[in-house]
């Protein structure tokens, strides 16, 4: 556990420098690129990604993945698109909002925390719901013609450029950092997903984590429609189809491990970042935007692989010394954890 604790700590200054080394990369091979507008503009377009990505992130934490959440964008999407049509508030459109991602949390958290279905199925199918639900409350038609008012609060800035969105975003990010940091329950995230055996057997409540966990997703990603059918102004029935791959991706190269237990959202958010930056690499480069999302699936494998061959040294070099430690004169025969799992 403090191995995995001092590697979540460190694994975000990785996918900060090669945040950096990208732009760096992409700044030589055309100059434009690094420019305070290009870098702002990438900051601004990361907004939908880094909602997605630190919502996803608890459910990830917790050793589990959730797929519906580009579904639930989706829907929440068209949901404050109809209400900015009728000119209600953006305060109204966030109450809606959370409703909506509560209610999509705990379904999903009842399904894999409390009946046990693997959390790919089950949430996968909830996606499928929640476009039926999409296409069912639109009509099949896109849904368009906001109010001035709602479509303008994506350009409104804070200072240089800086939307009120992404510094909405950014202060979201850091306050659920120290959530997750500093707190005793944000803590339970992590050691529910490091060890969800021996995180029951201490008394931790390991399913109520991950039905709050899918909680937590739902809000973002419905938080994240809202904020979607404001900066397209239109809202048809496939909005947010494959925001949940790039959410994903974002926190595995944000150093979010796949297998629960290790990371944080600081990674998630500059993972976000990382993919909302790729579209507007490729132009400067000189490659069509079509490669996005070859390029993100390139991305994800060799991180996964990556990651999975880290964890394992680290495993191997940590057992080596609990052996070599244990074969010393005098030392008194401490079992292994392996041989203590059962």
């Amino acid at each position: 556990m403090k191995l995995k604790k001092m590697m979540g700590r460190t694994r975000w200054i990785s996918s900060l420098v090669f945040l950096v080394a990208l732009f760096l990369i992409v700044g030589s091979i055309n100059s434009s690129f690094l420019t305070a507008e290009s870098i702002i503009s990438c900051l601004n377009n990361s907004v939908v990604y880094m909602l997605l990505a630190v919502g996803i992130a608890f459910v990830i934490l917790c050793g589990e993945i959730d797929v519906s959440i580009g579904a639930t964008m989706g829907l929440a999407a068209a949901m404050a698109g109809t209400m900015a049509q009728n000119g209600q508030s953006l305060g109204v459109m966030i109450v809606y909002a959370l409703v909506l991602g509560i209610a999509v949390g705990v379904f999903n958290g009842i399904g894999v925390a409390i009946l046990g279905i693997p959390s790919l199925i089950f949430t996968l199918g909830a996606g499928g719901i929640l476009r039926g639900i999409v296409y069912l409350y639109s009509g099949g038609r896109t849904v368009e013609n906001f109010a001035g008012s709602f479509t303008s609060l994506n350009n409104t800035t804070v200072f240089s450029g800086i939307t009120w969105f992404f510094t909405l975003a950014f202060v979201i990010v850091i306050a659920v950092y120290f959530i997750l940091t500093y707190t005793k329950r944000g803590k339970y995230f992590i050691a529910v997903g490091d060890n969800i055996n021996g995180a029951i057997l201490v008394g931790l409540p390991a399913k109520q984590t991950k039905i709050v966990a899918y909680i937590i997703s739902g809000c973002f990603a419905a938080f994240a429609g809202i904020i979607f059918a404001s900066k397209y102004g239109q809202v048809n029935i496939v909005a947010g189809s494959g925001y949940e791959m790039s959410a994903i991706a974002a926190c595995v190269i944000g150093g979010i491990s796949l297998t629960g237990g290790l990371g944080d959202v600081i990674g998630a958010m500059i993972g976000a970042v990382i993919m909302a930056s790729i579209t507007k690499i490729l132009v400067f480069v000189g490659l069509s935007s079509d490669y996005n999302n070859t390029i993100t699936g390139v991305m994800l494998i060799t991180i996964v692989v990556v990651d999975a061959l880290t964890q394992r040294r680290a495993t191997e070099s940590a057992r080596r010394k609990r052996l070599a430690a244990r074969s010393a004169p005098g030392a008194s025969p401490q079992p292994l954890a392996e041989e203590v799992a059962i």
